[in-house]
């Protein structure tokens, strides 16, 4: 059927386009969990795979510079949970996830280790808000639980300094990592509540992996800290780190440097009103951060800016499947040039004079010159020849030559 009056007529790839853009526009970020396969590592350094389960499946790519973050290798068979945009590769028409993280599915044995103890100890009540002493406002003495060579003792010392230049502070070194480390860690609580001398303790250390901070999440500790009559701020890590002593004690800090905050006040009179206008000031940045940050996300998904950069890569993908075309034809033109070789050579030996020499022929020439005799004439009586035989050669001496025609 033809077009009707005024219908627009689109070229394919202004379909795939508008095809793209209305997909890109409706889904944005999908998380999806699927079976590796097809796996493809190209020499442009990105990753090419399909994500299947028992009904259907779906192109993935991987950019070069994400892969280059990945922490584990990717093998078909594996099931991940990949996060990503949902785009059409307009050369094929075929739509594919631009894959922006990718994770094994599943947790490791540390992981479920500590859900399983955070499980046991919030049942018993250790994590309960009526079990957290208030911190005191003005200590006295600050205890300090942690390595005495690590960045933490450091930047709590720094903070103290200049926060509170009088401030008395007491540190019991322990290792934070390694074998042993948790007991020495709950026998230092232990002894700073014998010794009652500090008004409040921090116990924490920098950051690192979930095996650096394991020493943290063992239930000796936990224990130690809920038994502490002295107050206790944990300060493990990083803001994104969660361990089970910040659930046990009375208060968590995101950093060693905020526990040296928390602990203690600004000098003189003017720490209420820093406070105050510290407060202030950070509800005002933090809506003008939330507005910069919408306009930025705004301007990050617009597809004029992700354009180029997307241009960018789907010429490169384009170019990974040329590059692969390109080998397959070079591979069949070699295999058919391989062939009209060897049926030229099979066609050459079969009209090769040792092919007529076996048939019962035989080649005459002259022994001195090798010149081949086509005929009888080309030779006198008494000279001598030489005669090829498919087997062997003989050596003779003409009698006579006749010019005629002989019969076959």
């Amino acid at each position: 059927m033809l077009p009707s009056d005024g219908e627009e007529i689109l070229s394919v790839t202004e379909l795939n386009r508008r095809i793209r853009r209305a997909l890109e526009d409706e889904f944005g970020s999908v998380c999806v969990v699927g079976e590796v396969s097809n796996l493809r590592r190209p020499s442009s350094g990105h990753i090419y795979l399909t994500l299947k389960d028992s009904g259907a499946q779906v192109a993935a790519v991987l950019w070069r510079s994400s892969a280059a973050r990945l922490r584990f290798d990717l093998e078909d068979g594996m099931e991940v949970i990949v996060t990503g945009a949902l785009t059409v590769y307009e050369p094929r028409g075929s739509y594919q996830i631009i894959i922006s993280s990718i994770k094994p599915k599943g947790m490791g044995a540390l992981q479920l280790a500590f859900l399983q103890l955070k499980d046991k100890l919030e049942k018993e009540g250790l994590f309960r808000p009526e079990h957290k002493k208030p911190l005191p406002l003005l200590p006295a003495c600050v205890g300090i639980v942690t390595s005495p060579t690590g960045a933490a003792i450091k930047d709590i010392l720094t903070v103290l300094a200049r926060r509170f230049p009088p401030a008395h502070v007491v540190l019991r070194p322990v290792r934070v990592q390694g074998e042993g480390a948790a007991e020495e860690i709950a026998q230092a609580i232990a002894e700073f509540n014998e010794w009652g001398g500090a008004d409040v303790l921090i116990v924490g250390r920098g950051g690192g992996s979930l095996e650096d901070l394991w020493a943290f999440n063992e239930e000796v500790v936990a224990r130690a800290i809920y038994a502490s009559k002295t107050p206790i701020i944990s300060a493990v890590g990083h803001e994104i780190d969660v361990t089970i002593a910040d659930l046990v004690a009375d208060r968590r800090a995101l950093t060693p440097t905020e526990a040296a905050e928390i602990v203690l006040p600004e000098l003189s009179e003017l720490a209420e009103r820093l406070g105050e206008l510290r407060g202030r000031l950070a509800t005002a940045l933090r809506g003008q951060v939330d507005l910069a940050r919408a306009a930025l996300e705004r301007l990050r998904g617009s597809y004029g800016f992700r354009a180029p950069l997307e241009m960018v890569r789907r010429h490169e993908q384009r170019l990974d499947d040329l590059a692969g075309a390109a080998a397959l034809a070079v591979r069949r033109r070699i295999e058919s040039c391989r062939e009209r070789l060897a049926t030229a050579a099979g066609r050459l030996e079969a009209l090769g004079p040792r092919r007529v020499l076996a048939r019962g022929y035989s080649i005459t020439r002259a022994l001195e010159t090798r010149q081949v005799i086509r005929d009888a004439r080309e030779v006198q009586a008494g000279q001598r020849v030489e005669t090829l035989l498919h087997a062997g050669r003989l050596v003779s001496q003409v009698e006579t030559a006749d010019g005629q025609e002989a019969d076959v």
